[in-house]
């Protein structure tokens, strides 16, 4: 960096934007609304020009307010919560704020760490993929005023701003498929249930509606790690078993469409004839012959839907409104591992 730009200030920036200098502490500070798009710019590229970065911590000491967003995620090697990161991420750059990530590897005592760590930095917003059920910490947060909005998971004893799928009617969605497709018998694969009611509420869906739809089918819960040969077993047996109508597998998240398909292509069974869907659309799905069929989540607007929320509730403190849940739909993605 030159030494000018390590001696850039304030004042510097709003001589060479021809603005004043409260205009370059609006737009640092989060009121940057308050603003023309024209002297945005205009402050923007002076920042960059003369190197200028503001101390955020400085000015959170100074002013109570940290411009930092908290996210904590279950699992960032899911590729939903990295697209949905994403998400966050865009929209928290768009109102002048920084996001700070944490990731509790569905891990509930490294969870309560983070969460700690968090309230330590002062985050202004949180949005939280929960592993565990870390309820009294999130009351603690809420109590101090912290607003949070619960990502793609909720809690039975904890009132937050939900953002997430429609699981119900992903579900739906997926078997109107399968059974416009002529697929009869079923097998749903997923994750352990326990601790993500979206895991739940989509299993939950799945039974119910076999009955209602006179179809046939059963569902496989386990853990992936280390767990190949287990589920291996479990597809074989599905597909030996004697039916009467064309069978498909129905996979309840990414994570679990590419394991199922390591099993298929293991066992050697070809896509189309056995059917095969997934939640979740990922890249590798539109490669593997012939194209994997998948329910694609909108996972940037859930992420910019996230931050929208923590901003309302931030603007609503004094007057406080009910608990919201935002559900979106998903959209098929229809190839040829459910063409028979």
């Amino acid at each position: 960096m030159s030494e000018h730009a390590q001696r850039a200030t304030i004042l510097e920036v709003a001589r060479d934007a021809g603005v004043s200098k409260t205009s370059v502490s609006r737009y640092f500070g989060g009121e940057r609304e308050r603003l023309s798009r024209d002297m945005q710019r205009r402050i923007a590229a002076s920042a960059r020009r003369l190197g200028y970065r503001p101390n955020q911590m400085a000015r959170g000491l100074k002013g109570g307010r940290s411009r930092l967003i908290g996210m904590l995620v279950a699992d960032i090697r899911n590729p939903f919560s990295i697209a949905v990161m994403h998400g966050v991420e865009q929209a928290c750059r768009e109102q002048g704020l920084s996001l700070m990530v944490c990731n509790t590897d569905n891990e509930p005592a490294l969870e309560r760490e983070h969460l700690a760590l968090l309230a330590g930095y002062r985050v202004e917003g949180l949005v939280i993929n929960v592993a565990g059920r870390p309820s009294r910490e999130l009351e603690a947060l809420a109590a101090q005023g912290t607003p949070l909005v619960l990502l793609d998971r909720s809690l039975g004893d904890f009132e937050a701003d939900v953002v997430g799928l429609d699981n119900a009617r992903a579900i739906d969605s997926a078997l109107d498929h399968l059974q416009a497709q002529g697929y009869g018998e079923l097998l749903y694969v997923s994750e352990p249930t326990a601790e993500a009611s979206s895991r739940q509420a989509r299993l939950a869906r799945f039974r119910e509606q076999l009955a209602a739809r006179d179809l046939s089918g059963e569902a496989c819960c386990l853990a992936l790690d280390g767990n190949a040969p287990a589920l291996e077993r479990a597809v074989a047996a599905f597909l030996d078993a004697p039916a009467t109508r064309p069978r498909a597998l129905l996979c309840a998240n990414g994570n679990v469409t590419l394991a199922v398909t390591r099993a298929l292509q293991s066992l050697g069974v070809p896509l189309g004839e056995t059917g095969l869907m997934g939640i979740d659309e990922l890249d590798w799905c539109a490669l593997v012959a012939p194209g994997i069929t998948t329910l694609a989540q909108p996972t940037e607007d859930i992420g910019r839907t996230a931050v929208d929320s923590l901003l309302q509730r931030r603007a609503e403190r004094e007057r406080p409104a009910p608990p919201r849940r935002i559900h979106y739909q998903a959209e098929l993605i229809a190839r040829g591992s459910t063409r028979r």
